[in-house]
């Protein structure tokens, strides 16, 4: 009986709730088990999650920042077993367009498709009068950080390193970069990285000096403030973006948007959204990943796609 008592007493240690039958001091424990196994469930979820996470970024680092220009056809062929009404849409967007650059699916693809398509149409078009457009408007953003409280040393570099990329596309001069060299920048993580947190100060410092106009849009996103908004869901790198993300920086930049919708809804059409009234520079359909597409018409020079992913 003592054997059997002695390993009753050491199973009930295992054990989160203890029976009837056991001993006294086994269920005086009884409350300890309880909380250490919702401690272990806890560990358990969060483990999962971390397991998906690492999954996820696993396969996110198969796919470079900014891919090569590709076919309209291969984000056809990804929709062939997915939604018919997707996969008519697509051919809709395959009137317009002609091609598609991928950009991985960090929850950074806005910021980097942007920069990007931004960064090609200089290249391509050599408008230097856009360059001094929007350098004079990158000293105004950085003179709104300023004004927020922020110090120099937390954004400068990003500022730095944007405004150097805008000289390289521009040809004629020592650091002036080709096409290629453009696509290999943009895939250096130092040289994205900081681009792209360049664009999320930019963003930020915008809703913020603006927080009474986009206050009701973040609140029918989150019950956060615009400060906390900002702070967990503009600057942090890896978080998605959303209209008003997209709003402020176009705003910001002076740099005209156009979205483009491409969703699962019963209509064909694919509905547009421009921001600023102007000849639009960038265009994006709205979902959860961000590509470049090309139009097939040159009556528009950058086209953002923002597609919905398979389910």
């Amino acid at each position: 009986m003592q054997h059997q008592s002695a390993i009753q007493a050491e199973e009930a240690v295992k054990i989160p709730f203890v029976g009837e039958g056991l001993l006294a001091d086994a269920e005086r424990e009884s409350s300890i088990q309880a909380s250490e196994v919702d401690d272990w469930a806890n560990f358990r979820d969060d483990d999962i999650m971390q397991q998906q996470s690492a999954i996820q970024a696993e396969e996110a680092v198969k796919i470079p920042f900014v891919g090569d220009k590709e076919p309209l056809s291969s984000l056809a062929a990804e929709y062939q077993s997915g939604s018919p009404i997707m996969l008519e849409k697509i051919k809709v967007l395959n009137n317009q367009f002609a091609g598609i650059r991928r950009t991985r699916g960090d929850g950074n693809c806005f910021f980097r498709s942007f920069m990007f398509s931004y960064l090609e149409h200089i290249l391509e078009s050599q408008d230097r009068e856009e360059v001094d457009r929007i350098t004079t408007n990158v000293e105004q953003c950085r003179k709104t950080l300023q004004s927020l409280g922020y110090a120099d040393f937390t954004f400068e570099d990003f500022f730095s390193l944007f405004l150097e990329q805008l000289e390289c596309v521009l040809q004629g001069n020592e650091a002036s970069i080709s096409h290629d060299e453009l696509l290999q920048r943009s895939r250096d993580q130092s040289v994205s990285d900081y681009v792209v947190m360049f664009f999320r100060f930019v963003t930020s410092g915008e809703v913020r000096k603006r927080s009474e106009f986009f206050e009701p849009f973040i609140l029918g996103l989150t019950n956060a403030t615009v400060e906390q908004f900002c702070k967990s869901s503009v600057e942090p790198m890896g978080e998605e973006s959303d209209h008003v993300h997209i709003t402020a920086l176009s705003d910001a930049l002076g740099v005209p948007i156009r979205v483009v919708y491409l969703d699962r809804s019963s209509s064909l059409r694919l509905s547009n959204h421009l921001l600023l009234c102007c000849t639009d520079r960038v265009t994006m359909t709205f979902s959860t990943q961000n590509d470049i597409l090309y139009p097939a018409s040159a009556a528009m020079d950058v086209l953002v796609s923002k597609r919905e992913s398979q389910l």
